[in-house]
């Protein structure tokens, strides 16, 4: 069977497809809750399984995990009447030493607004990489209940804006702001809430907006898929204007007024920018501003990495816990998985340099084989004693994945557009690390679809050359060399339309190929 790999040469990037694979394989959980056999991946700082962490870890499993859909498929059988998900379920005592009990808990943390996209992103994610339409066929309802929950129920929308609401949270973290009201951490929507619009939430219904689009346009349904496309883009417009303040997203879009003394809400920065951008929330202008405000407060702020969860940080304790003092856990710490988002977005938005940093950046950090959560700002490891949870995992899967989706689809360059590798966006950008020949395997574990190919570049000659292997319709989007355009095409020998493009000052050649087992193309440019 056709194995996921990449080998470019360059020891540093050669070194974390498996290396993050062994993080993730560590995370590895099973469970038989209640009868029903559920493989998953656990998150960093619990032994629970999180529907929020696992959504967005398939993205690096799905390589070569088999089993994508136990998981998905329990938290639509324990759904709720109303249509909410579950934010996670156990069997593992989780307060240890107090809590002994192994019995099944399931938990939904009522100030959480996102949970019902993560889900939908799951089913989505699970769909791509088995290309089973019967299955999602039959979880649609399950899927449009959830929405319609969130888009109906009075502590998820406003009505007002027509947008999906929380309370104050840190970014997408699950506990509040109280003004001192509550003696630690809380969770619960009270009459006092301090509602408002957090960017991450609508980012994420966005794109799952779009991706019940493409569900019902797969299944035949075309004209709910038409109106679902409808939807996502006036709430795309609604929140856009409601959040971007022309540099970045503001952290929180007040609906009920609150001010933290000591905070400039308008200079905070918060972690789902580059999740926004990946998501596809910004337009390009809007998503080159959200990275060059990164590449600004990296060089003032002195951390070793860019990727922290919030800057400038809320005041020490301010939420409840005096373990969130500035530069610690979601109040500033430095998180891979805002590192891994970040690179993803560079590479897209014309920032290819950026995002190989960020790349080479995590491979030095955890060339000890140690991954965690989160980092304070000096460079210091995460501790259980830092922590505001129990566990403090060195095999951090959530960030590792994000790092190796940046590095699998923003590198590599290989965009599943559909399922199976049936609809390829495939944007090589080898020219940024300088390495002559590369090779890029993707293959599902699911189901065995793939998609591969092999890079080489002639600098001397001006020529790039690939071959590609899979059966694909094929959007090439190839990163030249600085200050060049191409000046011809051909795939398997015979002359092909192109275009040359820019994307900000990065040089790009547009075509299209049809990719039936095997294409070659050959590349010249001056």
């Amino acid at each position: 069977m056709t194995e996921t790999l990449l080998q470019s040469g360059h020891p540093q990037l050669d070194a974390l497809t498996p290396r993050i694979q062994g993080f993730l394989k560590n995370d590895v959980t099973e469970y038989s809750m209640m009868g029903s056999h559920v493989r998953g991946y656990r998150t960093p700082d619990t032994p629970s399984l999180w529907i929020r962490d696992y959504s967005d870890m398939m993205r690096g499993f799905r390589y070569w995990e088999k089993d994508m859909k136990s998981l998905v498929d329990h938290f639509a059988e324990v759904q709720s009447a109303r249509g909410w998900i579950f934010d996670y379920f156990t069997m593992t005592p989780e307060k240890v030493p107090c809590e002994k009990e192994n019995w099944a808990k399931y938990v939904r943390v009522p100030v959480e607004a996102d949970v019902e996209y993560r889900f939908i992103k799951a089913v989505y994610l699970a769909w791509q990489a088995t290309g089973d339409d019967r299955w999602v066929k039959k979880l649609l309802p399950s899927m449009e209940k959830a929405l319609q929950y969130v888009m109906t129920d009075e502590w998820r929308w406003d009505k007002r804006t027509k947008l999906v609401k929380r309370p104050y949270t840190i970014d997408t973290w699950d506990f509040d702001y109280t003004a001192g009201r509550h003696s630690w951490l809380n969770f619960q929507v009270t009459d006092d809430t301090y509602w408002g619009l957090m960017h991450g939430d609508l980012s994420g219904y966005y794109e799952s907006f779009r991706q019940m689009g493409i569900l019902h346009e797969q299944l035949g349904n075309k004209r709910t898929a038409q109106s679902w496309m409808r939807t996502a883009e006036a709430f795309r417009r609604r929140a856009n204007k409601r959040c971007f303040n022309g540099r970045f997203y503001t952290h929180h879009v007040h609906l009920v007024p609150v001010k933290i003394d000591g905070v400039d809400e308008s200079e905070q920065l918060s972690l789902s920018n580059p999740m926004d951008i990946n998501r596809g929330l910004p337009t390009h202008a809007m998503a080159v501003s959200i990275l060059r405000e990164y590449q600004k407060r990296g060089t003032s702020l002195g951390a070793f990495a860019d990727w922290f969860s919030i800057d400038p940080p809320m005041p020490d304790g301010a939420f409840g816990d005096d373990k969130l003092v500035a530069g610690a856990y979601c109040n500033g710490g430095i998180l891979p998985l805002v590192g891994g988002e970040l690179a993803r977005a560079a590479f897209e938005h014309g920032f290819e340099s950026y995002g190989l940093e960020q790349l080479l950046k995590y491979e030095t950090l955890t060339a000890d084989g140690e991954t965690y959560l989160w980092y304070f700002p000096d460079g210091r490891k995460s501790s259980v004693e830092t922590s505001t949870s129990p566990d403090a995992s060195p095999t951090d899967g959530w960030g590792s994945s994000a790092m190796l989706y940046a590095l699998l689809e923003g590198l590599a360059g290989v965009v599943d557009e559909h399922k199976l590798f049936q609809k390829v966006r495939l944007s090589p950008r080898w020219v940024v690390t300088g390495e002559q020949e590369s090779h890029a395997c993707l293959a599902y574990g699911a189901s065995g679809a793939s998609f591969e190919y092999s890079f080489g570049h002639n600098d001397a000659a001006n020529t790039i050359e690939l071959e590609l292997h899979g059966t694909a319709t094929t959007h090439l989007h190839l990163l030249l060399p600085a200050g060049s355009k191409a000046t011809s095409l051909l795939v398997n020998g015979k002359k092909k339309q192109f275009v040359n493009n820019k994307v900000e000052d990065s040089p790009y050649v547009d075509a299209d190929i049809e990719v039936k087992k095997k294409a070659v193309v050959e590349l010249r440019y001056r």
